[in-house]
């Protein structure tokens, strides 16, 4: 039996419209990675994704198994419930619970230059509150001596992580 021309035409349109086997199989296994990185998450940052009904009990479910192959199982349930849920505000918000956001990480080095330049040199200091004039001076000051005592003393540095978060408490984080 042949067919039409203008039938095999439709269907060769509908090939090719279509995505590979593999594409499809790639898609699969990244919603299944996707609910494997949600797995991992605290029950109530799970409930916090106002992710399906359905999907949040395999997620927790998924937490108490501990046998592998009922596990794996478990994943690909969690994979096929993932085709029906949008997986990019879920990966927004996971990157940004995780704060693996490329402007945060430039916001940490920020702080990290700054808490280096005030450890090193004096006139940091006064750079530093000409740029946050809301910055504490003589706060900032304290803890940079007790950086020094806690140096010289061989004590855990304290002071130089409390200066860490006073200056996350006094450079705006960048926004995303």
């Amino acid at each position: 039996m042949t067919v039409p021309n203008h039938q095999q035409d439709i269907s060769d349109l509908d090939l090719e419209s279509r995505p590979s086997k593999t594409r499809l199989k790639q898609e699969m296994h990244a919603l299944q990675a996707l609910g494997e990185r949600l797995v991992e998450l605290e029950p109530a940052r799970i409930t916090e994704l106002d992710l399906p009904e359905k999907l949040t009990d395999a997620l927790l479910e998924a937490r108490k198994i501990t046998s592998h192959g009922a596990r794996r199982r478990q994943m690909q349930f969690i994979g096929k419930l993932m085709r029906a849920v949008d997986p990019v505000p879920v990966q927004e918000k996971l990157d940004a619970w995780q704060h693996s956001s490329p402007h945060h990480t430039a916001w940490l080095h920020q702080l990290e230059r700054w808490r280096d330049r005030l450890i090193s040199d004096e006139a940091a200091v006064t750079e530093f509150v000409q740029s946050y004039p809301q910055a504490d001076v003589r706060q900032l000051r304290t803890l940079l001596r007790n950086i020094e005592k806690e140096k010289l003393a061989s004590k855990p540095p304290r002071s130089f992580r409390a200066l860490f978060q006073l200056l996350r408490q006094i450079i705006p984080g960048i926004p995303a």
